[in-house]
């Protein structure tokens, strides 16, 4: 088989393969610097300080908490918080998915599958069926609703909204990641929270897929060369790390919170090179065909220890150092504000392979292969 054609194509397989047709963005409409943030929460502990100016993030959109009658910022209650998140996860939400449809040429009745992934927040009914009346979306439109899977849970979605894709040829469907990560801070001065709070933003992906039909988008990206087939998925789960990334209850403050290993960086890079394997074994495809690399975008040692251990460049990851520079960690939607930049750039070419990978919770890596 020649270096770049898929094994699954060679074999003739008749099911339609998804299309990637479309990607948005949306954000809150403010943000603020490193020093700002630490400004505003009267932040003095130089160990503290020097985890938030050494990330690597130079701004990040938050809806920061309300200010008391001191000047102060207050602390929020969990219910406030649960508040927030509906709140604000429903207004980018609902931009990202707009804006998703603007660039794939579409309309809101087109939309006959959501997906809509979030873990900073809790509620019932979930997203799903709160954009689909606050959008006016079809009553038929079928949903999904993917809660507590973290930073990773982006391409959970995706490989749940391609299998439905597959299965209805023609039909669109969207995958929406809804992150309002200010909703799931906590202010205690310890350095736990004060290394989530230095990371992570608000933010808001989409990204719509179509299978089977003409060779090209409904409109927006143009013919194929730029709507990638989304060909594969591999997973790894690391059973031993289940607690190195995790959001919980936490008695003391009275509210969930999120806490980070400091070897989560570690982990994950020691595994990315074997999951990689097992997303391109059997394709024909090797490591040096992969085109484009839209890494997650998980803090600056994350990035480099996957960066080191499959032999990447700088160059390679540039729009995921991009991201995590203007947004901070936006948790399971950052791959697809890599993958808008991408897109932006205009430097794909028809026949390029690109690979998604997210890492998060469980703790798990997940890849998608891509062929533009």
């Amino acid at each position: 088989m020649p270096a770049g054609r898929c094994a699954d194509e060679e074999s003739g397989n008749s099911i339609p393969r998804p299309r990637i047709v479309g990607v948005g963005t949306a954000v809150p409409p403010f943000s603020y610097s490193q020093s700002e943030l630490l400004e505003f929460f009267k932040v003095t502990d130089p160990k503290i300080r020097s985890v938030f100016m050494n990330s690597a993030i130079e701004r990040r959109h938050l809806t920061l908490p309300p200010v008391d009658a001191a000047g102060d910022r207050r602390d929020e209650a969990q219910g406030e918080l649960l508040r927030k998140h509906r709140t604000t996860g429903l207004d980018m939400g609902m931009r990202a998915l707009q804006a998703c449809l603007k660039r794939a040429d579409a309309e809101l009745d087109d939309v006959r599958y959501l997906c809509c992934v979030s873990t900073t927040g809790f509620m019932t009914p979930g997203f799903s069926a709160l954009i689909i009346k606050e959008l006016g979306l079809r009553q038929d439109c079928a949903r999904l609703d993917v809660v507590g899977m973290g930073c990773n849970a982006g391409l959970n979605g995706l490989g749940a909204v391609a299998g439905w894709s597959s299965t209805h040829p023609g039909e669109l469907a969207v995958l929406l990641c809804v992150e309002a990560c200010s909703a799931a801070y906590v202010f205690d001065g310890t350095m736990r929270s004060s290394v989530v709070n230095s990371l992570f933003g608000d933010g808001s992906g989409a990204l719509a897929l179509i299978s089977g039909g003409p060779d090209r988008a409904p409109g927006g990206y143009g013919p194929g060369d730029s709507c990638p087939t989304v060909l594969k998925f591999a997973s790894c789960i690391i059973p031993d790390a289940v607690d190195a990334m995790r959001y919980d209850w936490d008695d003391d403050a009275g509210k969930f919170s999120f806490f980070l290993d400091r070897d989560v960086p570690y982990v994950v890079g020691a595994h990315a090179e074997s999951v990689v394997g097992r997303l391109l074994e059997g394709t024909g495809i090797r490591r040096s065909d992969i085109a484009h690399w839209i890494v997650h975008s998980g803090g600056k040692k994350v990035i480099d220890s996957v960066t080191v251990n499959l032999g990447l460049t700088r160059h390679d990851v540039r729009h995921t150092t991009g991201v995590l520079r203007d947004y901070g960690n936006l948790s399971s939607g950052s791959f697809l504000f890599s993958y808008a930049r991408l897109l932006d750039e205009g430097v794909v070419e028809e026949g390029d392979y690109g690979i998604f990978m997210t890492m998060g919770p469980g703790s798990t890596i997940e890849t998608a292969l891509l062929r533009y």
